[in-house]
């Protein structure tokens, strides 16, 4: 069966967070250091694998336990492995505006071509607030992607919200991790104007069917072929290509929305051949029943075929 392509959900230069944007595990030694040579070696293997681009220092790269020395590299790092700026789009989260504002900064001169940013979450905080945070941040003069994480963020971009921030002129386009994925269609209402990105892996095909132009992706880490191969199928609206990769790759996909995706995603690639590497605390290494499924989940995926 086959619908209607998703128009532009595809690489563009002038909108260069669309298409496959994986938000990129960052690979750690034994002694927990980071591996930037690693990481460099991850990040071709994304682009040269179908990948569009790559997102450091978001969650999945564990920003939050990251020098700033290290946060710094590791944006360069991936800016000279794409091999263009413009296929990077950092994540500028920071309990402060002016902090984030800071790393938004920091991403233009490194000629990033976007930015992922949280809404403040250090409080819970109001939409005048939201869009302050954002209206400063946009200052840096860097195309912001908005990123909708209520459950971690405690901080919810409704639709009306994001209208209004795009309104604002301080986002072009949302990472939508919510879940609810009738949001899409209210948000298409609202903000006819305003890219849609996929936020979570277990939602993919039905908010690349609703229109989504983009995916900010998790298990591409580990299986960047299969996954570039599934979104392309699912905006291009070819269910019978898309949905029994869908089936085949969805409990692993799935541990992308859950509390130990970072932990997740890394064994998947270690399994697979791509380091991935222990996580820094207070992440722990799955155990017990956690490991096992995901461990069984990657080997029959690999056995599958999926690469």
């Amino acid at each position: 069966m086959t619908t209607p392509a998703t128009p532009g959900a595809t690489w563009q230069p002038d909108r260069p967070w669309r298409g496959i944007m994986v938000a990129t595990a960052l690979p750690l030694r034994a002694d927990l250091s980071v591996d930037h040579d690693a990481y460099a070696e991850h990040v071709r293997g994304l682009v040269a694998d179908g990948c569009d681009g790559v997102v450091p220092n978001g969650s999945l790269g564990e920003y939050q336990t990251l020098t700033d020395e290290e946060r710094a590299r590791v944006v360069r790092t991936a800016v000279e492995a794409a091999g263009d700026g413009a296929r990077v789009m950092p994540g500028v989260g920071a309990y402060g505006s002016a902090e984030a504002r800071r790393w938004a900064e920091h991403a233009a001169e490194e000629g990033c071509g976007s930015v992922l940013l949280l809404p403040p979450n250090a409080f819970r905080a109001d939409a005048a607030a939201v869009r302050a945070h954002y209206a400063e941040v946009a200052r840096a003069g860097v195309p912001v992607v908005g990123y909708n994480n209520p459950f971690d963020t405690k901080v919810d971009l409704t639709p009306d919200l994001l209208a209004r921030l795009h309104g604002d002129g301080s986002i072009v386009a949302v990472k939508e991790f919510s879940g609810d994925v009738r949001r899409a269609y209210e948000i298409a209402e609202l903000a006819p104007d305003l890219d849609l990105l996929i936020g979570a892996d277990d939602v993919l095909l039905e908010l690349a069917v609703a229109g989504a132009v983009g995916w900010i992706a998790g298990y591409p880490n580990a299986f960047p072929a299969a996954c570039a191969e599934l979104y392309r199928a699912a905006v291009d609206g070819d269910l019978t290509r898309a949905l029994p990769l869908y089936r085949s790759l969805h409990p692993l996909l799935r541990w992308d929305s859950r509390t130990e995706f970072v932990q997740a995603i890394k064994l998947s690639m270690d399994i697979a051949g791509r380091r991935g590497g222990p996580t820094r605390p207070p992440r722990a290494p799955l155990t017990g029943a956690a490991e096992a499924a995901v461990r069984s989940a990657t080997e029959k995926a690999l056995a599958e075929g999926h690469r």
